[in-house]
């Protein structure tokens, strides 16, 4: 998500794009009213007449010959939706009304759902990386590492947006949803039946390691991380602490102006992420000269991405974190989010995003500066459901950080 500023010039752009989509000039894509209807015209240097005539024709054959009435309202939503799934980016696509309010819940602090967090895996399939405690999903025997393979008998394996699929699962409060699982370690896929509630979201929390070690955990950059993160900061501070971990495993992402925000609490003065879209415009973000004195290490994994990554990547290359764990996931796009006037939305791909050392880690990921790997009994399991004494991650970076 962008910052607020950048958001409303986005919006500003978009509202003169739409005035020119609905004005007469025959160049650009437009929309008229004539007599007998409306007429959507495309520059005909853009794409091929035959293009055109067939969806005309499509329209034309199923209003006439399907064998039930056609609502050609919900013709041109799945039209939305088509022009979205065709540019193949796993991060763009087209809500309807009822799955952009779904949608916009995930960065409120509760929603009705099963309550695990997911990430689509490296085969396009969405898998479970972790469970809130208590939880619908934990209840039922949905574990981590289950990959989500089909939600009330209807298969996802082909849906390529994670955001599509949790609006399937979410639903009314105290409603079943089946959710069908390929567990790898039982090579089988399993039904489980859930039971919908009303999910407290837990999105951070601290803790003192023995040493005087700060330890914040940060589960997903949800609208007020930044707020919560200078919470538990500075109680720790407080507690004497002498140095920081900061733990980012299996955090999926979330808000780029949250962990923008974040980043500039820790870092000294200069760049933490700049974007770059299809034009070449550059739009840096800066950090001021206030700072974390604190030697910190940072926790990731391969479940870590997005504005993880931009928060791993940021203090990494400015030297102030060590990084532990193993290769990142790899997501280095940045969306935006447009809401229609009849509360449909798009999420789009707008730009690309760089660390301070012109990095885009998109599909290439962020390494670690002590690649450590978790015990092999461990594999596939949730980095909070390990142990602390048996966490050779954790206990990697406290050995580096160790006060003297």
């Amino acid at each position: 998500m962008r910052a607020k500023k950048i958001l409303r010039t986005l919006r500003f752009i978009f509202i003169l794009a739409f005035i020119s989509f609905f004005t007469f000039t025959g160049t650009l894509f437009c929309l008229s009213y004539f007599n007998d209807g409306y007429k959507i015209t495309i520059d005909k240097d853009e794409v091929s007449y035959e293009s055109v005539q067939k969806i005309n024709d499509i329209i034309n054959i199923l209003g006439s010959a399907y064998y039930e009435k056609v609502d050609k309202d919900k013709l041109l939503e799945g039209a939305a939706a088509g022009m979205a799934a065709a540019l193949d980016d796993p991060y763009t696509v087209y809500f309807t009304k009822e799955e952009m309010q779904k949608f916009t819940e995930q960065t409120e602090g509760n929603y009705v759902g099963v309550g695990f967090t997911v990430t689509m895996d490296v085969d396009g399939i969405l898998k479970v990386v972790d469970e809130y405690e208590d939880s619908p999903a934990q209840k039922a025997g949905i574990l981590p590492g289950d990959k989500i393979i089909r939600v009330d008998d209807k298969d996802v394996t082909t849906i390529n947006d994670s955001d599509a699929i949790i609006s399937m699962i979410k639903g009314e409060e105290n409603t079943n949803v089946k959710i069908t699982v390929y567990r790898p370690s039982e090579q089988r896929s399993i039904d489980f039946i859930v039971t919908r509630q009303k999910i407290n979201i837990k999105n951070i929390e601290s803790e003192v390691l023995e040493g005087n070690i700060g330890y914040i955990r940060i589960i997903t950059f949800d609208d007020d991380i930044s707020n919560e993160f200078h919470s538990h900061l500075h109680a720790l501070l407080a507690k004497g602490i002498k140095s920081l971990i900061i733990d980012v495993r299996d955090n999926p992402g979330g808000s780029y102006d949250q962990v923008v925000k974040i980043a500039d609490t820790i870092l000294p003065e200069g760049v933490i992420v700049y974007m770059e879209d299809r034009y070449g415009n550059r739009e840096e973000e800066l950090s001021d000269a206030n700072q974390i004195d604190l030697p910190i290490a940072v926790l990731i994994n391969e479940n870590s991405a997005s504005a993880s990554e931009i928060l791993a990547g940021a203090l990494k290359d400015h030297n102030k974190a060590v990084l532990v764990g193993v290769k990142t996931y790899g997501k280095g796009l940045v969306q935006n989010l447009y809401e229609f006037p009849d509360g449909s939305g798009l999420k789009y791909t707008m730009a690309k995003y760089y660390t301070p050392s012109n990095v885009c880690i998109q599909g290439v990921g962020i390494e670690p500066n002590y690649e450590i790997k978790s015990l092999s009994k461990y594999e596939g399991k949730s980095a909070s459901d390990i142990p602390k004494n048996e966490d050779v991650q954790l206990l990697k970076a406290i050995d580096l950080i160790r006060p003297n």
